[in-house]
């Protein structure tokens, strides 16, 4: 089964809750499908299965809330907690993985936070690293809670907006599409006629010229 359709299995209540948890475990530094289940659950809202709103709302606030978490474990652990979680999970905190998201908290900073929510790799790691690194907490808040509304609201705002247009002109297409099917048959048609009509004209025109064939 398809996240999309295990969402669509889901009551709306529940479907809230669900795309909170699972965007916070992943900011909190587990490996899920964050951004899968957020876009899924902002096209179940494009199809007036739950609201958009809340979508935004719940997608952000488990953002923030992981993030903040994972500041906290990162913060605790340090360092040798990605030296355990690399040798627990090397696909996503390998230390070339980690030394990747490091050089970019080395060079942008609190911005890595805020840049972070966009990246894959960053969405995981960006919380638990920043504690690790001691960065700042006031400077963590500011670009948790602004990357965390920018990317779960505008997100859900894009894909639901798109998923409107994209049913009206799909709905729009059915028409149109028939149409243009039925002209393209009707030409065809008539282009084929034509060239076997004029294929019949010229052997008839040879046949003419070259006179009677012998048998």
């Amino acid at each position: 089964m398809h996240i999309d359709e295990w969402l669509q299995a889901v009551p709306p209540g529940w479907l809230y809750v669900a795309v909170a948890l699972v965007i916070g475990f992943e900011s909190l530094g587990i490996p899920l499908p964050g951004e899968i289940v957020l876009v899924s659950a902002a096209i179940l809202s494009a199809k007036g299965v739950v609201s958009p709103v809340w979508v935004g709302v719940c997608a952000s606030a488990g953002a923030i809330v992981g993030d903040s978490a994972g500041y906290a474990i990162g913060r605790k652990g340090g360092r040798p907690l990605f030296t355990r979680l690399g040798r627990r999970f090397p696909k996503h905190f390998g230390d070339a993985h980690v030394a990747k998201a490091e050089a970019y908290f080395q060079r942008f900073g609190m911005w890595a936070v805020f840049v972070g929510r966009f990246i894959a790799l960053l969405r995981i790691l960006a919380g638990p690293l920043a504690g690790a690194l001691r960065m700042p907490y006031w400077k963590f808040v500011v670009a948790n809670v602004l990357g965390g509304i920018v990317w779960a609201g505008g997100t859900t705002a894009v894909v639901f907006y798109l998923g409107l247009v994209a049913e009206k002109w799909l709905k729009g297409f059915s028409w149109v599409g028939l149409v243009v099917a039925v002209l393209f048959g009707i030409a065809t048609t008539l282009y084929l006629k034509r060239r076997a009509a004029l294929a019949l004209d010229e052997r008839d025109l040879e046949g003419v010229v070259r006179g009677p064939v012998d048998v």
